[in-house]
């Protein structure tokens, strides 16, 4: 099936176009998640039956109820803390490089991956994600029920747009910063919501085309409001550490915030 492209405008009247994943990509992302929860079945499944033995077996069913009830939760709750955790991304997800996102454009709320993995369990019926299948290849947009319920759809990861580099990436690339620099060492990015992202998206854009005397202005400013995330260290540190700082921060949000393709 060809792949097909979604317009979306999100509540702040901002227009995003996605590419919706068919169902080879996200077949072969299921692929590779069931793969690793068999390998994690069978590691906790052999040992644990060895354990037990035959003679529990034989006498009283409750290990062996446990046994499976802790790796039901493990093989669902799998992909509802993957998703919700990492940005709408499993392992599978991540290596097809593939996401799940709300209708709106926003990343996954804790509400829709509980949804969307709890009706898992009835697009895997009656075998093999039948239902589940079946949904992808004939809705319009790719979805199965869970998706449906939740209010999500699966796309695909945005990518760097080719040709000249934006002013904001030629002056990151001129500090030698990448999203993996080591400058957010302790720092809790799940503090960081919609709004923190915004206030560094227009940072980072900005910064390029301001004097020195308004970027330090818009940086202390900034500082000053990102502080408490920071336990205090960001206005004890000289201008251009902290200017590094919040160009590292923007490539980590912008990872989770950002699906402009």
């Amino acid at each position: 099936m060809q792949e097909e492209r979604v317009d979306i405008k999100t509540p702040e009247f901002v227009s995003l176009q996605f590419d919706l994943a068919g169902l080879g990509s996200r077949a072969a992302a299921l692929i590779i998640d069931q793969l690793i929860l068999y390998i994690v079945t069978l590691l906790l499944l052999i040992p644990s039956l060895f354990v037990i033995g035959a003679d529990v077996f034989i006498d009283s069913l409750w290990p062996v109820a446990i046994l499976f009830i802790v790796l039901f939760v493990i093989n669902y709750g799998y992909f509802f803390i993957a998703e919700y955790f990492y940005a709408g991304r499993t392992v599978g997800k991540r290596l097809m490089g593939i996401r799940v996102i709300q209708e709106n454009g926003h990343s996954i709320t804790l509400l829709s991956s509980f949804i969307r993995n709890l009706i898992r369990l009835i697009d895997a019926l009656p075998t093999g994600y039948f239902i589940g299948i079946m949904m992808i290849f004939l809705h319009p947009q790719h979805k199965r029920l869970g998706d449906l319920a939740a209010g999500t759809i699966v796309v695909h990861e945005r990518h760097g747009k080719k040709g000249r580099l934006s002013p904001t990436e030629k002056e990151i690339k001129s500090r030698g910063l990448t999203k993996d620099s080591p400058l957010l060492e302790g720092v809790d990015l799940n503090a960081f919501g919609e709004k923190e992202w915004k206030l560094i998206k227009a940072y980072a854009l900005r910064f390029p085309q301001l004097t020195s005397s308004k970027r330090f202005e818009m940086t202390r400013k900034l500082a000053t409001a990102f502080s408490p995330k920071f336990a205090g260290r960001l206005e004890v540190q000289a201008t251009r550490q902290v200017e590094d700082i919040l160009f590292v921060l923007y490539l980590k949000l912008r990872e989770e915030w950002e699906y402009e393709l």
